[in-house]
């Protein structure tokens, strides 16, 4: 079963959903977090479309699945 925990990302609160496998949640949507806001400022232009219109998250071991509005525009990226 996921657990779930939400995140404050460009003044919107996102939902994160952990799959159990994850053992170090805490750690696991800090580097999320990090992640995302990198990739906001310095990622192409695909992850910023993406980021732009993010609905939910999944972290799925070491990966992060950003679910964007447009089906279209989701796309996983790695947290290490």
């Amino acid at each position: 079963m996921k657990t779930s925990t939400s995140i404050k990302f460009q003044n919107k609160s996102i939902p994160v959903y952990i799959e159990p496998s994850v053992t170090t949640k805490s750690n696991a949507v800090s580097l999320l977090v990090e992640t995302l806001n990198r990739k906001f400022v310095s990622g192409k232009k695909a992850i910023k479309k993406c980021l732009e219109t993010l609905v939910s998250i999944e972290i799925v071991g070491c990966e992060a699945i950003l679910h964007s509005k447009r089906e279209f525009d989701s796309l996983a990226i790695s947290l290490y």
